[in-house]
């Protein structure tokens, strides 16, 4: 049974890095399912490591720091589909060669750039992209789970912006269409672009002991939730960041955890 309604359906997914990221583990996940999928990525020599990843799927080059680039996206994909039936927007990018440093002395160039790659190319793909959507067309974008964590650096408030503009962009769509827009709010990930992030793995370890079962969340579980989300069967989900982290945001005191710091 075709429980998600997506057989022969065409994505288009930006961000596909390498076999870790969650682009990777839903395209993966859509293409099992009978979907045909479209990718993107920044610069032309990353084109070959995801033709190598998806051999018979079409690889476009989509720099969305470029607004020509945007502006040019639906006829680039044109020769291979007329429609889509949905976008997933998992692009994230900040400048942390300098390491962490306190939020206030954050360099313009760099928030603005990470802003732009992080959140607001989702606004402008989106709006590059509509006239190939189908009435019912789905589109997803990946958050964290909390938006407030500053071990995240910059990126922190730039997902809450991105968290922020979910709402506006679905009500923005649905003046003429019943396109539906969400994010998913993931928990820390073993993925290649949070390991750029310093210290992360210690936070990485720290979120594992927080989850009610005391297993980190797989990056396949996020992947499985925006399959659900490009899907039909998620018809009633708008508008929304849905949060997926095994639980860790309801125990943020759990006791195992708060006794192994006292003991320490």
């Amino acid at each position: 049974m075709d429980f998600l309604g997506i057989k022969d359906k065409w994505f288009f997914i930006a961000g596909v890095a390498n076999k870790k990221s969650v682009a990777f583990f839903s395209a993966k996940t859509l293409m099992e399912a009978g979907a045909n999928c479209i990718f993107s990525v920044q610069k032309l020599e990353q084109a070959d490591a995801v033709k190598k990843l998806f051999p018979n799927s079409p690889v476009i080059v989509c720099d969305v720091e470029k607004k020509e680039d945007i502006s040019n996206l639906s006829q680039l994909i044109t020769p291979y589909t007329q429609s889509l039936d949905g976008f997933l927007h998992s692009l994230a990018f900040a400048n942390f060669s300098e390491g962490l440093v306190p939020f206030h002395q954050t360099k313009r160039e760099d928030y603005l750039q990470a802003a732009q790659i992080s959140c607001f190319s989702f606004v402008e793909m989106t709006r590059s992209l509509k006239a190939l959507f189908t009435s019912n067309a789905s589109v997803v974008t990946i958050s964290i789970s909390n938006t407030r964590a500053t071990s995240y650096g910059y990126l922190g408030p730039i997902k809450a912006m991105l968290d922020g503009t979910v709402p506006y962009l679905a009500k923005s769509l649905s003046l003429d269409s019943n396109i539906r827009v969400n994010a998913v709010g993931a928990g820390p990930l073993k993925t290649s672009a949070s390991a750029g992030i310093p210290d992360y793995i210690n936070n990485y370890l720290f979120a594992e002991a927080l989850t009610l079962r005391k297993e980190a969340l797989q990056t396949q579980e996020v992947a499985n939730t925006v399959a659900f989300l490009l899907s039909p069967r998620s018809s009633g989900v708008n508008a929304s960041t849905l949060l997926v982290d095994a639980g860790m945001s309801c125990n943020y005191f759990d006791q195992e955890v708060v006794k192994r710091f006292n003991r320490d």
